[in-house]
C-alpha cells in the first residue's frame, strides 16, 4: 500500500500550516453495518461497550486480526492523528494530512479486558519503527493506540513498559508509539467503503505480517 507523491514518501510529520485542506464533510456514505460481524460500523453499540482506536500499520490486515477477537463488538478503517478534515484515502497517502491508518474497535471489556487487546496490539506489529511498517513508509503508517478512558490509557502504558525490555532483549530499537486521548488526537475519520472490511471482501489482498514474534505475556 506504500504510494508516492512528487519524489518520495514523506518521512516526518507534515506541519499542521502545510497540511491539506480538507473538507466539511465525507465525499462518501459510511456502511451501516460491518461485513462480517453484522453490528453497526457507527453504533450504537451495546451498554458497556468500550472503543479504542489502533494504529498498526496497513489498516487491511490489522482491522482483519482484531474483528476477529472474542469480545470484539465492530472493527472500522479510517484515519486518525492528524489535521485535515475528512481526508480522502489517496489524500492520507500523500503523508500531507497527518493522518496514521487507524482501526476503531469497540468491544466488551468483560470479555476482552483492556490489557489483552493492547497485548495483542503489541505483538500484532513491530511498534519499534517510527514512520513505517516493514515496505510501507510513510507517517500514515506508524503505531498509536487513540484512547477513550483513563483506564485504557492505564492500560497501554503498563502493556508498552512491559513490551520494552522484551523487545530489547530481543535486539530491537525503542518503542515509537504514539499514547495519547482521543481529544488530544482529534477525530476518527471512516475510511471509504472499499476499505471496510477489505479482506473479507478481497481474501487474496495484500496482508503484510508485521509481528516482531517477541511475546508480551
Amino acid at each position: 500500500m506504500g504510494w508516492l507523491f512528487g519524489s518520495a514518501v514523506r518521512s516526518t510529520m507534515v506541519e499542521p500550516e502545510r497540511a491539506l485542506v480538507g473538507r466539511d464533510a465525507y465525499d462518501y456514505e459510511v456502511p451501516a453495518t460491518h461485513a462480517a460481524l453484522g453490528t453497526p460500523l457507527q453504533g450504537p453499540w451495546p451498554d458497556g461497550t468500550a472503543v479504542i482506536h489502533l494504529a498498526l500499520g496497513c489498516f487491511w490486515g490489522a482491522e482483519k486480526d482484531l474483528w476477529q477477537l472474542p469480545g470484539v463488538v465492530t472493527t472500522a478503517a479510517g484515519y486518525q492523528g492528524g489535521f485535515t478534515p475528512f481526508p480522502t484515502y489517496d489524500e492520507v497517502c500523500t503523508s500531507l494530512t497527518g493522518h496514521t491508518e487507524t482501526v476503531l474497535v469497540a468491544y466488551d471489556p468483560s470479555v476482552l479486558p483492556h490489557d489483552e487487546l493492547l497485548r495483542h496490539f503489541w505483538e500484532a506489529h513491530d511498534p519499534t519503527q517510527g514512520f513505517r511498517q516493514g515496505n510501507d513508509v510513510g507517517t500514515q503508517y506508524r503505531s498509536a493506540i487513540f484512547t477513550t478512558t483513563s483506564e485504557q490509557a492505564a492500560a497501554a502504558h503498563a502493556t508498552r513498559e512491559l513490551y520494552a525490555p522484551r523487545l530489547a532483549r530481543a535486539g530491537f530499537g525503542d518503542i515509537t508509539t504514539e499514547i495519547r486521548p482521543v481529544e488530544d488526537a482529534g477525530p476518527f475519520y471512516y475510511a471509504e467503503p472499499y476499505h471496510q472490511q477489505y479482506l473479507l471482501k478481497n481474501p487474496n489482498g495484500y496482508c503484510p505480517v508485521h509481528s516482531t514474534g517477541v511475546s508480551c505475556r
